[in-house]
């Protein structure tokens, strides 16, 4: 048989499934529905109270889920965000300046390895104080542990880190922390955001002045002295600088800490019984309840992952709080357990995870890396330090009041204040 004559040259062959290449993000198949889920419910009341019902349909259902209402992909499993959040060959995270409107020419110098060094330094040195001074400030036997002990311990830190003149800090800790809100969606927010990070600047910019006429032992000191750049250091470098060094996941992570711990009466026993298991109940907490939710990456190039064909430039928010809970990683995964068995591993890509050997994500601590979180040539890692902050707060405040409880009445809860905000528990009330 000639085969030419069964072949009708008119007619095209007919594509599976059934639409072209560059439509596959633009429509969704047959049977591919997402009845059980609508976009809205990602930025509602709803999931700032509790998003994990709504992240687990997604990561049962929706894997890389086409959020066309805010135009992005979630990705929801353990091993798929932790693949996203490793792969700089296809995706990028946009540099702080981009997202602060910042100068072009602004960098941050936390890369630089003399920084980081004496960053560690100064952490060690000062956070016994500081933690001193936050628990002789009590001055009666009720108070909102979350704001009056977890916010200011992280944040007075890093105000004498540093190098913030001590009658300026409280302003300082006010100008950061509204300075978060220039990240996000709401325009009236932004604007307070952007005002927020001239006050810094402005600040930034006198105490910078101040440290090249007569250094002192801060990080401020210390960026100028050692700026590895051909033009001299602006406040808008510090400050990009300062915002690379996170304080959301300590601030967040240690009010979490504290809210499970007297939310879990057992695990609170474990704590008690033996102050060690201090840094698994922080462990526990980063993967059970991780202050920063998801972190965002960007595709280079159209590339097809999951199934789904992402355009180039295309958002992929990367969900710590669902690939945290992952069954396929977790056992009992909405438990938070102490010391859990299932915790710490190796990750497959033979990197060390940037928190250190546990494979809970925190995403604000950096990437993985190839060195341990305690490398023996270089500063602790990010997360090291992060975490004997959180372990040495906690301990401190044991040892003042070993009868830390609730009051009577309260009903405490994690929450995020605003979209894309920490998510921890703001109204923590105790008698100490």
């Amino acid at each position: 048989m000639d085969l030419s004559e069964e072949y009708n040259h008119d007619e095209e062959p007919e594509a599976a499934p059934g639409y072209r290449t560059y439509e596959v993000y633009q429509r969704e198949r047959v049977g591919e529905t997402t009845n059980l889920i609508k976009p809205r419910q990602l930025i509602s009341n709803e999931y700032l109270e509790d998003p994990y019902p709504l992240l687990e349909i997604l990561r049962e259902n929706y894997p890389c889920y086409r959020d066309w209402l805010n135009n992005r992909f979630w990705i929801t499993r353990y091993d798929d965000v932790t693949s996203v959040f490793t792969d700089d060959r296809n995706f990028e995270t946009r540099p702080k300046s981009w997202h602060n409107l910042m100068k072009s020419d602004s960098v941050s110098l936390w890369q630089e390895k003399e920084i980081q060094q004496e960053y560690e330094n100064l952490v060690d040195n000062h956070i016994t104080d500081v933690v001193d001074e936050v628990l002789t400030s009590f001055d009666k036997k009720e108070i909102n542990l979350a704001t009056e002990f977890c916010t200011q311990v992280p944040l007075r830190l890093f105000g004498k880190v540093i190098g913030i003149p001590d009658e300026d800090v409280e302003q300082f800790m006010a100008l950061y922390w509204q300075s978060r809100l220039v990240d996000g969606w709401n325009p009236s927010h932004k604007q307070r955001g952007i005002a927020a990070m001239q006050g810094m600047e402005t600040m930034v910019g006198e105490v910078c002045l101040a440290r090249r006429l007569k250094p002192q032992n801060d990080l401020i000191t210390s960026i100028l002295q050692t700026a590895n750049l051909n033009r001299d250091v602006t406040a808008q470098d510090v400050i990009l600088t300062f915002l690379d060094i996170d304080q959301g996941t300590l601030i967040g992570g240690l009010s979490s800490l504290w809210f499970n711990l007297m939310t879990n009466p057992s695990e609170m026993k474990k704590v008690l019984d033996d102050r060690r298991m201090l840094k698994f109940a922080w462990l526990e907490t980063l993967r059970f309840s991780p202050p920063v939710l998801s972190a965002e990456r960007f595709a280079k190039y159209e590339i097809e992952r999951f199934g789904r064909l992402i355009p180039q430039g295309g958002l992929l928010m990367c969900s710590a709080a669902a690939a945290n809970r992952d069954p396929r990683q977790f056992n009992e995964p909405n438990k938070f357990v102490i010391g859990r068995k299932d915790l710490c591993q190796r990750e497959p890509r033979g990197q060390y995870r940037a928190d250190g050997l546990p494979s809970g994500i925190a995403f604000s601590l950096g990437k993985p890396s190839i060195h341990p979180a305690v490398p023996k040539e270089r500063a602790r890692s990010m997360y090291a330090i992060v975490r004997d902050c959180a372990v040495v707060a906690s301990e401190l405040l044991l040892n003042s009041y070993p009868d830390l409880k609730l009051q009577k009445g309260t009903n405490p809860k994690l929450t995020a204040l605003n979209l894309g905000d920490i998510h921890t528990c703001w109204d923590l009330n105790v008698e100490l």
